[in-house]
Order: structure tokens, then C-alpha cells, then sequence
């Protein structure tokens, strides 16, 4: 068994509790499911977000939204300023414990964020 990252990235509309709900909602959603991975598969969890996006944790809306997660460890965490970069954008790195090779892994990016990492984005 190894540990394999699965990263995705979703840009919301803009800096309010509802739009992040629906980007989290929407971005782990993606994710759980082009990787058929369980929420006990789950080592942990770490959200990014621009600086523009501070109305709500990514991490509670994801405990608040799938009760399953409940244990998962997550932490939510300011992006690096870069300029030019990508605005209002949510990005997550999914690390969890499968055999699935890691060129198998499906890296999903929605919305504006599917300019980044062309390479790794199969959707």
C-alpha cells in the first residue's frame, strides 16, 4: 500500500460562504469519484486558498457537507502570493493509502483553475 496524492483546484465566483460551499462540494465530489477511493482510505487533507477567498474554512464545509469526513485530518492554509496568478482560486491535496499506480491517480481541475497543470487534468 503507498500514499498517493490527488490534487484538483476550483475558482469560485467570488469571496462569499455559499460560492466556496458549492466549489468545495463540487471539487470533492470530482475528486472522491474519478478516484473510487473511501473516506477511510483518507491519510489527510490540505486546503489552499488565494488571498482573496477568506469567508469560511474549506475544511468545515467539507465536515459540514459530507458527515463521513468527520475524522479526516484537514488543514486549510494561505496560497503563496505569485504574481501573475490564478484569482479566487481553492486548491486541495487528497493524500490517501491505496495500490493504485500513481500515474492512475486522476488530478481534477475545474472551472478557471482548468488552465493549471493541463498535464495531470484528464476531465
Amino acid at each position: 500500500m503507498y500514499q498517493r496524492g490527488i490534487r484538483g483546484a476550483i475558482t469560485v465566483d467570488n469571496n462569499s460562504v455559499n460560492s466556496l460551499e458549492h466549489a468545495v462540494v463540487e471539487l470533492i465530489t470530482e475528486i472522491q469519484s474519478r478516484n473510487n477511493f473511501k473516506v477511510n482510505d483518507i491519510s489527510h487533507v490540505i486546503f489552499t486558498l488565494t488571498d482573496d477567498i477568506n469567508c469560511v474554512y474549506p475544511a468545515k464545509i467539507a465536515r459540514d457537507n459530507f458527515p463521513d469526513w468527520k475524522y479526516v485530518p484537514m488543514m486549510c492554509m494561505p496560497e503563496m502570493k505569485i504574481i501573475p496568478s490564478l484569482n479566487k482560486c481553492l486548491r486541495v491535496l487528497v493524500v490517501i493509502n491505496t495500490n493504485i499506480a500513481q500515474q492512475e491517480i486522476n488530478h481534477i481541475y475545474l472551472k478557471g483553475a482548468s488552465i493549471l497543470r493541463k498535464d495531470l487534468n484528464k476531465v
